[in-house]
């Protein structure tokens, strides 16, 4: 692939393209000239370009639910997925080791990625690197719709808005052999009765337990 073919494929014309290529240089083929600081800013503005579309996405949403959605969306899985799609592992510019063994880190696509959003950024200006984010993040934003909050969380947030104090959770038993074993856990807030919870691990005994306490709660 070819820099115009990426930049047919972001739907962006850079008027410096040298900014372009320093977004696909990684330090180990250029020490002094790379994309660390691009990569820098570009995490910046990617992160404000969701943050804001999320808002309005969401305008009577909690702020922790609009975080969740703002990790799961800005992240480098996310970017390397992004990177990946755009064939920046065709373009990036490496060290002649890992060219040979054409094997480019993860990492390596997810930096370049957020380079290529700083370069836009400065060439550009904001309103086209909002363009191309929201383009590029389109499937992810739309399927950002539902995020599920675990029990434990709910249980938390429940108890303490209304009484300021952490929910108690207590190991009654554990049985079974090492390999698979099955615990009994109770939780308990203030003002409620206990409930129990069973699970192969503790995490999973405490999930069930806040589940139960959460329905209860919810049933009042």
């Amino acid at each position: 692939m070819k820099i115009d073919d990426l930049e047919k494929k972001i739907k962006v014309k850079f008027k410096n393209r040298d900014l372009l290529i320093q977004s696909l240089t990684h330090k180990s083929y250029d020490k002094n000239i790379n994309n660390e600081k691009l990569e820098f800013l570009g995490d910046r503005v990617l992160g404000f370009v969701i943050a804001k579309k999320l808002l309005e996405m969401y305008p009577d949403e909690k702020e922790g639910i609009l975080d969740k959605k703002l990790a799961s969306l800005v992240n480098k899985k996310k970017c390397y997925d992004v990177g990946k799609f755009l064939q920046l592992n065709e373009i990036i510019k490496t060290n002649t080791s890992t060219k040979k063994n054409n094997n480019i880190e993860n990492k390596i696509i997810s930096d370049a990625c957020e380079a290529i959003i700083g370069a836009i950024f400065l060439d550009h200006g904001i309103n086209i690197a909002e363009k191309t984010i929201l383009n590029l993040w389109a499937i992810d934003l739309k399927n950002s719709i539902e995020t599920q909050i675990d029990a434990k969380t709910k249980l938390q947030e429940y108890s303490l808005k209304e009484f300021k104090v952490l929910p108690v959770y207590k190991l009654i038993e554990s049985n079974g052999p090492n390999h698979k074993p099955t615990f009994k856990i109770k939780v308990k807030i203030k003002n409620s009765k206990a409930e129990i919870g069973f699970g192969t691990s503790k995490k999973t005994a405490e999930q069930n337990a806040a589940k139960k306490l959460i329905n209860k709660i919810n049933n009042l």
